[in-house]
């Protein structure tokens, strides 16, 4: 069967496009070639930066034959990767792209010594490699890669419209592994500066702890508790994503902020509060909210340090919410918070048997807790993990 090399590149380009992890990439290039075009072996070079090395990322092909992820290595002085730094396959090869077979003939020609000894030395090394065809990927002056083909399955030459069809696929491959890995930095850029805001978030809430003398560790309990309900529920809720899971764990470490806000002397009283500094305490939940508004990705998780004292019957606070209307982030946070207070000892009463305060979270499923969240909560307990 003829294979429509000009659909092939343009499937291809599709589908790079798609990739943004650049060992993915590679290993969907080589595999393509080696179904589609049907070679024997094919393997991928690639420039690691950091040592200005090149290292055979990829290879694909029949058993015997493909050469073990990362057990070839080619330094800058190698003269396969020279012949193409220096750009002498466009001195030899006005499409860039070296054939065995062609190559060997140029030996023969009247070349300078220099480059005839370095193509003498590129030669060798696609020897070592079995391959037939090498063709290079450049970024603008930049090698990025050089792809290395073995035979044909089928025992024929490379054909012109197979060998431009590498040329092209080259040229894309180049632009789409520059585009995956500068999208992989944003990406690891993003994530150490997520692990960042994690870890301020914790010392935040290390901080928030501390000013409460009678509730130290709570925050860290909590968000334990808040995390195994978070995961279990995303198992039963596939509409549930990462993102909420995230959202979730800054809400959880971050639902007391609003103490900041709260006189010590009401936090850490050792008698019941009287009227007046209940009241003073309940805004916490606003406080809270105002001091994250600022920051405008925060906005799911703001409603979760907002309505963590909210009640599924609508008689919590600070707006009285009911029912689906309590963001679900919120309605976890409240079935943690309250099952850590619950079996947590102040000056004024003890801690309850943990559980006493199972059975009360469950007979006030549908009045003070979201019936959705409290058989996930009494599942964890049946399974000890609370």
């Amino acid at each position: 069967m003829t294979i429509n090399y000009k659909k092939e590149l343009e499937a291809a380009a599709r589908s790079m496009i798609l990739v943004h992890e650049p060992d993915v990439l590679i290993k969907m290039i080589a595999r393509m070639i080696v179904q589609r075009v049907k070679v024997k072996h094919a393997g991928i070079l690639l420039h690691q930066k950091e040592a200005d090395t090149y290292i055979l990322t990829v290879s694909r092909g029949a058993l015997g034959l493909k050469i073990p992820k990362g057990f070839a290595r080619m330094d800058a002085d190698n003269p396969l990767i020279r012949f193409f730094r220096e750009r002498k396959d466009k001195q030899l090869f006005s499409d860039g792209a070296i054939t065995y077979a062609e190559a060997k003939r140029f030996l023969k020609k009247s070349i300078k010594a220099e480059v005839k000894k370095l193509l003498k030395g590129a030669l060798y090394q696609m020897e070592i490699f079995g391959a037939v065809v090498c063709v290079p990927s450049y970024f603008r002056d930049e090698l990025l890669g050089i792809l290395l083909l073995g035979d044909k399955r089928n025992g024929k030459k490379f054909g012109r419209d197979e060998l431009d069809f590498f040329i092209a696929l080259a040229s894309d491959v180049a632009m789409a592994i520059r585009n995956a890995r500068l999208f992989k930095q944003l990406q690891d850029e993003l994530d150490k500066k997520q692990q960042l805001f994690i870890n301020t978030t914790v010392a935040l809430a290390a901080a928030i702890d501390a000013k409460d003398h009678y509730t130290r560790g709570h925050t860290e309990r909590v968000t334990n508790l808040v995390m195994e309900i978070g995961k279990r529920l995303m198992k039963e809720n596939p509409h549930l994503n990462d993102k909420f899971l995230e959202d979730l764990h800054i809400a959880a470490l971050l639902h007391d902020i609003g103490k900041i806000g709260i006189p010590e002397a009401i936090l850490n009283k050792a008698n019941p509060l009287n009227n007046e500094e209940w009241q003073k305490m309940r805004t916490h939940p606003l406080v809270g909210a105002t001091i994250l508004q600022p920051i405008k990705e925060l906005e799911e998780i703001i409603m979760g340090v907002k309505y963590h004292h909210e009640r599924f019957d609508g008689k919590g606070y600070p707006e009285g919410l009911s029912g689906e209307h309590i963001p679900l982030i919120a309605a976890i946070i409240a079935v943690a918070d309250s099952f850590d207070a619950m079996t947590t000892s102040r000056p004024y009463r003890p801690a309850k048997p943990k559980e006493s305060a199972v059975a009360e979270i469950k007979s006030l499923s549908g009045q003070q807790f979201h019936p959705r969240v409290v058989p996930i909560f009494l599942q964890l307990y049946q399974e000890g993990k609370i």
